[in-house]
């Protein structure tokens, strides 16, 4: 009779079903006694997502190596149902201010008012650190040395992204010229490697189209409403 020594996936599964929280590669080697090695574990999770293809729930890699199971895209309908509150709605404010900072990050607040064309709502800033989307990781060295501001790893757990990589597109087939972008002098040389950059207002208005996704991707978590008037930025 197989046990589950003698089955280290069942092992695996079951951490994985179990836990409320994405689990390491490292993390699942200690529940394996550290028995197999890293390779081994990570081919064990690879057979695992084709064990669980074509079901409810799937195994995905998330935040650069971090694994949970969750559930498939078709699911969602029927998890509403189940689960028929609403989750927290954020303003436009609120998520054109994030979709600015991940696709252009790292941004200052000077750079999203340009962006945006309107004045940055400190209530939206807050927003974003409170639900540990955004982060400051330093300050351009200008004038008043601005905050950088980036999204973190548990934005890319929220979503179910492994990488800013996997962020869904809002630009047009074609990217407009680098130089459209450029914030500051010798930003558009320095990021140079980046890509699905925001461009200017006319772009933004594709975000409408993201808002519901990016909002069904999200666990509830109540933040209170953002009802802060915004003022056009001053030129």
């Amino acid at each position: 009779m197989t046990t589950l020594n003698d089955n280290p996936k069942w092992i695996l599964e079951g951490a994985l079903l179990t836990s409320d929280v994405p689990l390491s590669v490292m993390a699942l080697r200690d529940c394996l006694d550290k028995r197999y090695s890293k390779a081994e574990v990570l081919q064990f999770l690879a057979q695992l997502q084709q064990d669980w293809n074509g079901r409810a729930l799937e195994l995905r890699e998330v935040a650069e190596g971090l694994w949970r199971f969750q559930s498939v895209p078709a699911m969602r309908e029927v998890l509403r149902r189940l689960h028929p509150e609403e989750a927290p709605k954020y303003s436009r404010t609120v998520m054109e201010t994030l979709a600015v900072i991940a696709y252009r990050q790292p941004v200052t607040r000077g750079d999203i008012e340009k962006i945006r064309g309107v004045s940055v709502n400190p209530n939206a800033i807050k927003t974003l650190l409170d639900r540990n989307w955004i982060e400051v990781i330093g300050r351009r060295e200008t004038v008043g040395r601005p905050e950088l501001l980036a999204t973190t790893r548990q934005f890319l757990v929220d979503l179910g992204l492994n990488s800013l990589q996997d962020l869904p597109s809002i630009g047009p087939e074609e990217e407009p010229p680098m130089e459209a972008f450029e914030l500051f002098e010798g930003q558009a040389q320095s990021e140079a490697q980046q890509s699905n950059r925001i461009g200017d207002r006319s772009v933004l208005h594709a975000l409408d189209e993201e808002h519901a996704r990016l909002e069904n991707m999200i666990r509830p978590l109540d933040f209170g409403d953002d009802n802060a008037e915004e003022k056009p930025s001053e030129q």
